[in-house]
């Protein structure tokens, strides 16, 4: 029976299932495509294959047997065709040969062929000598069967290694092509399954361009895990205090016993590789002058004040474009920022997020369909809003324990317990009451971690102006602001939610879908659902870093009315110290390897994608010690 061709497929993704049938999956079912080095080096070194024509001569009738050997025994002239493609209708699949050799004998007989591979890399060496690598023995091959299919008289082909610069010749027969013929069977049939699993301690998977997709050992390591262990139980807890600035049942004793939950740990000997990618040398542009026009020159942004050039930024050093108050952008430079998928997000003056322009990139739709069935399940919202509140608290406990300069004892128990009662909240609207229980005791507790006056130099500004201590801190207020440390939190706060949003789009989601968060029109509620983890790690780290070093001063802010905001100054510091706290090592909760926070977001959101789509059964939150 004739095979599905519904389906085409490229020569090249044949080479990837025969490579890791994951890969091959990723790639061509999810459409997931991710560059590093040896990806960006081999579309480098077939520049010049590439700009062929693709023309190769009329395929006309076969020779005849008793003709093979005078074609054989003329010298004919060899002709070079680039950039060939060819495709069969039997198969269902499609090539584009970098190289065919040509010799037409011009009698009216179909030339002979000889496709010829370019890859970077060596040949294998075996026990005779060198051979060709699976991999490319597939590709090869099935160029040979489609030059045969279209008629053109072909018996062998060659792959030339760069790395080496040596050819390997391949003879085809009929072994080969029932190999050819199988495997492709077994990737179509691929397409219409579920994500192949990870390979196991592979070399292969360290210089894989998806392994940060992937993620091999990570995900073997938590479905071996499975869910989370129960150790210890907490016996009856009775807290003789009183909290009297929240009305919440939750603070009263006595408690009800709630087992403790930890993060599941390595073994012993055992270790997760680190084949997460290393960070991007990219960064991200902040403009906040308001009537600035940014263009495109060349291979740079060109940014103009009233007509006059007042900076130039190169694009690939880019990696996303934010935007504050009214500043323009041509339509070259936003199609070509969207080409590179290099996100453009905007903001108001006053710091709030409202929007972003990019590229296609939710092409992956099942991370997606998962995503919509989830979140129109009240019970399955309510599993995952519970971490993402569990991981929250215990980050605020962490950081009142580090950086108090007397840690309240009663509010870290209190927060100890509302961290655990949030993994058995029965419903949202209770979970929603733990939270902000939660919150108002560590509030209430922040001012504690804000070093005062006293402690610290005078603060004076750059006309060396005695500046009064602007942060104290009362309570949380927003929309707008009505002191300086509000300020700095909702401008953290702001900022977390884009490169939320950002991390969620990089995993194929819809992050304006949430669990937690409720939709709203304009709300990312997917990405602020994550975003609650990274609340006091990040936003309100930067916040109090600014804050206790001295870095900003009453100078640094401007008043009008109630509300209070940064000046373009104070901004440009607040966004370096923003961006290097996401390039900050940190050590993964889970894995016990480092990475910075940066990725550490987009890492939380594929685990979230590999729970949504069963690869493994639990979702674990980022949390520090």
């Amino acid at each position: 029976m004739a095979p599905d061709t519904n389906t085409i497929l490229p020569a090249r993704m044949l080479n990837e299932f025969v490579y890791c049938p994951r890969l091959f999956y990723l790639e061509f079912v999810e459409d997931i495509f991710v560059h590093n080095a040896d990806t960006l080096k081999g579309a480098a070194q077939h520049k010049r294959v590439d700009a062929g024509k693709g023309q190769l001569p009329t395929a006309k009738k076969k020779q005849a047997q008793s003709d093979e050997k005078d074609i054989r025994d003329q010298k004919l002239e060899t002709l070079h065709s680039r950039s060939v493609s060819l495709q069969s209708e039997r198969l269902g699949v499609t090539a584009k040969l970098d190289l065919v050799e040509i010799k037409d004998s011009g009698n009216g007989y179909s030339p002979r062929v000889r496709p010829i591979e370019y890859k970077k890399g060596a040949p294998k060496e075996g026990d005779e000598g060198f051979e060709i690598w699976d991999t490319d023995r597939i590709q090869l091959g099935l160029q040979i069967l489609l030059l045969r299919e279209n008629n053109y008289t072909c018996e062998e082909g060659e792959i030339y290694y760069r790395e080496t610069r040596q050819r390997v010749c391949m003879a085809f027969d009929a072994e080969l092509e029932t190999w050819i013929e199988t495997t492709i069977a077994a990737a179509r049939k691929a397409t219409q399954g579920e994500r192949p699993p990870p390979l196991e301690d592979s070399p292969k998977c360290p210089r894989c361009s998806l392994v940060s997709v992937c993620l091999p050992d990570e995900t073997r390591f938590l479905q071996e895990t499975g869910a989370w262990r129960k150790v210890d139980p907490i016996q009856q807890l009775t807290l003789d205090m009183e909290f009297p600035s929240t009305n919440n049942r939750l603070d009263q004793g006595p408690f009800v016993e709630i087992p403790e939950v930890r993060l599941p740990t390595l073994k012993p000997g055992k270790d997760v590789r680190r084949l997460i990618a290393p960070a991007s040398d990219t960064r991200a542009l902040y403009l906040n002058t308001p009537g600035l026009y940014l263009s495109k020159k060349a291979e740079c942004i060109i940014a103009k004040d009233k007509g006059k050039p007042v900076g130039e930024f190169r694009i690939m050093d880019l990696q996303h474009l934010a935007l504050f108050g009214p500043v323009s952008v041509s339509p070259a430079l936003v199609h070509t920022l969207c080409e590179r998928d290099i996100p453009i997000t905007y903001f108001s003056m006053g710091g709030w997020f409202y929007g972003m322009t990019r590229g296609h990139g939710l092409t992956n739709v099942f991370t997606r369909i998962e995503q919509f069935r989830n979140a129109a399940d009240p019970e399955l919202c309510l599993t995952h809003a519970r971490i993402f509140a569990h991981g929250k608290i215990r980050n605020q406990r962490t950081l009142l324990m580090r950086n108090h300069m007397e840690p309240p004892r009663k509010a870290l128990k209190l927060l100890k317990y509302l961290a655990r009662s949030a993994l058995v909240a029965p419903s949202l609207p209770t979970l929603l009451g733990i939270e902000g229980s939660a919150a108002r005791a560590y509030f209430e507790n922040f001012s504690g971690m804000i070093k005062s006056a006293r402690e610290s130099p005078d603060s004076k500004d750059e006309n060396n102006t005695q500046q009064e201590f602007p942060f104290h801190f009362e309570k949380r207020n927003r929309r707008p602001p009505k002191d300086p440390v509000n300020a700095l939190l909702s401008l953290a706060y702001s900022l977390l939610a884009r490169d939320c949003t950002l991390a969620a789009w990089s995993a194929g989601f819809d992050p304006y879908v949430g669990f937690y968060h409720q939709p709203r029109y304009g709300r990312p509620a997917l990405a602020l659902d994550v975003m609650e983890e990274f609340r006091p790690i990040i936003a309100d780290s930067v916040a109090l870093t600014l804050i206790n070093n001295r870095m900003l001063g009453s100078h640094h802010f401007t008043h009008a009315g109630d509300s209070v905001n940064l000046t373009p100054k104070g901004r440009k510091i607040f966004f370096l110290a923003y961006e290097k706290r996401l390039q900050s090592p940190v050590t993964h909760p889970v894995f016990n390897y480092k990475v910075s926070y940066r990725r550490a977001l987009e890492l939380q959101f594929r685990l979230l994608s590999k729970v949504l789509t069963g690869e493994i059964e639990q979702y674990f939150p980022f949390t520090t010690r």
